[in-house]
């Protein structure tokens, strides 16, 4: 394997041709063989594993959605069909000469229960991480041993990305869960040799608690959700806190909108913080690794580094499912070339990129490797509203998040979306809920936020209803779940 400095200054035909050993490799030992659902898919399909040559052959294979992990009454454990799950007579069938006489000399050296550890130590899964169920039940994703070592690998280059030069003494404010923000971050500390505490986010350990270790260890970087690390600090800032020993911020398992940084960097910056990095991350639980952006302003973004011997990334018309070209928005697709325990080939994020993707050198820290957009939003939060009895209006509740997020004036918030009168059969409801900052005129503010709403989504809100500080706190269970609830969509499912 390529060191990740030699790997992120390929050139892009460099790059494409790595993609394309390693997809074929992929689909035919692993993938083909070994999977469950995607054999079968294959085979309903008329697709044999030789039609997959480069990844413009991607096109060929169907999608795989959310959905098609979800259990059913008649297909209970459906997420287990998507774990490699070889055996003697398939790797006997779909092996290769020279791939059967490597096995062969394992056995030879080692012994037959020497080649059943070799072959349980790449595949047997040992470990998982589940999605939160936030718009699903939760599903598992299983990792073997060779999985965890990949997740070893991509927290490594996370800390690569992020310009960590200097020894680095983190906090992990995630909460403890089988999840992957918590465990990549745990792992990328082991990877990289440094030092991270993890308090577990609020619920393990308190948000006061999770101040004073702060404060003890004084940490240059500190990671976590967006929400609860803006509610830490500004708790901190309460106690008038100096921080001014942190030099990084790294923000994932949410959106990070540009006007979101620069509100925590002005908090921070009242607390003593001077050199200051705002970093955002993305990722996902069928993906099993997390990407970065590089250092830059706080007003900028370099988009999420991705890492081209590990995965594939399309961008495609969430309509039509056609690919897309670079720098198109579109709906991100995902396709494992190098994993095993549970495997995804072509799954649609549900997650819509701005800019979509770009394969140019990197501007500030001159990688090479693809980079995926900053500007992701989710497609489920583009809601179809009644907001009359005429017909349904498709709106992006994205962009509320982002005006909402920039205005400093704002502490706490949320959307909910309701029925009027609680008639399921009346128009909706858009309400939003705010907690402010002491000193702010709450009139004024609610006619700003209007006029700023109604100009940029054509939708002016029913209400916007100013709370105590604690009380939207436990309205959006800011302590209580993984998640913080920003948007809630209190209508009659049927």
């Amino acid at each position: 394997m390529l060191s990740w400095d030699k790997l992120s200054h390929l050139s892009r035909e460099e790059l494409t041709q790595l993609q394309n050993a390693k997809l074929r490799n992929f689909i035919s030992r692993h993938l083909y063989p070994f999977s469950p659902y995607y054999r079968r898919l294959f085979d309903e399909h008329k697709i044999k594993p030789r039609y997959i040559k480069s990844i413009e052959d991607l096109r060929i294979i169907p999608f795989t959605r959310k959905d098609d992990f979800v259990s059913t009454e008649e297909s209970p454990q459906k997420f287990r069909d998507f774990i490699l799950q070889p055996d003697e007579r398939l790797i006997k069938k779909y092996w290769g000469k020279s791939k059967l006489l490597k096995l062969a000399f394992i056995k030879a050296i080692k012994g037959k229960e020497g080649l059943k550890k070799t072959l349980e130590k790449e595949y047997r899964p040992i470990f998982l991480t589940a999605t939160t169920g936030t718009t699903n039940q939760p599903i598992s994703f299983l990792y073997s041993a060779y999985d965890i070592e990949n997740l070893y690998i991509s927290g490594y280059r996370l800390l690569e990305v992020f310009g960590t030069k200097e020894d680095v003494r983190a906090v992990n404010l995630f909460p403890y869960a089988p999840h992957l923000a918590f465990w990549q971050t745990v792992f990328a500390g082991l990877a990289h040799n440094e030092f991270v505490l993890s308090t577990g986010g609020g619920k393990t350990i308190s948000t006061q608690a999770s101040i004073d270790l702060i404060l003890k260890v004084k940490p240059n970087l500190i990671i976590g959700v967006p929400g609860y690390l803006y509610h830490l600090t500004r708790t901190a800032k309460d106690m008038a806190a100096d921080f001014s020993f942190i030099r990084k911020i790294v923000l994932g398992a949410s959106a990070v909108p540009l006007g979101f940084k620069e509100k925590l960097a002005g908090l921070l910056r009242g607390m003593g913080a001077g050199e200051l990095s705002i970093i955002g991350t993305y990722g996902f639980t069928e993906a099993k690794c997390a990407w970065g952006e590089c250092p830059t302003a706080i007003d900028a973004s370099s988009g999420y580094h991705t890492y081209p011997d590990k995965e594939i990334f399309e961008v495609i018309d969430p309509h039509t499912g056609e690919v897309k070209g670079e720098g198109e928005d579109g709906e991100l697709v995902y396709t494992s070339i190098d994993a095993r325990g549970s495997v995804v080939v072509r799954y649609r994020t549900g997650d819509l990129v701005k800019g979509g993707i770009t394969y140019a050198q990197c501007p500030y820290c001159k990688c090479t490797v693809p980079r995926i957009s900053s500007q992701i939003y989710r497609a489920h939060n583009i809601k179809s509203l009644q907001l009359s009895k005429v017909k349904g209006t498709l709106v992006n509740l994205n962009t509320f998040t982002q005006l909402l997020e920039a205005e400093r004036a704002i502490e706490e918030w949320q959307i909910e979306i309701r029925k009027k009168d609680n008639d399921p059969f009346e128009v909706d409801e858009l309400v939003i809920y705010l907690s402010i900052a002491s000193g702010i005129e709450p009139e004024g503010l609610k006619e700003k936020l209007k006029y700023k709403i109604q100009s940029a989504t054509e939708v002016t809100p029913n209400e916007i209803i100013i709370l105590t500080h604690k009380e939207m706190l436990e309205k959006v269970e800011m302590e209580v779940s993984h998640k913080v609830k920003r948007i809630v969509d209190k209508r009659p499912t049927n």
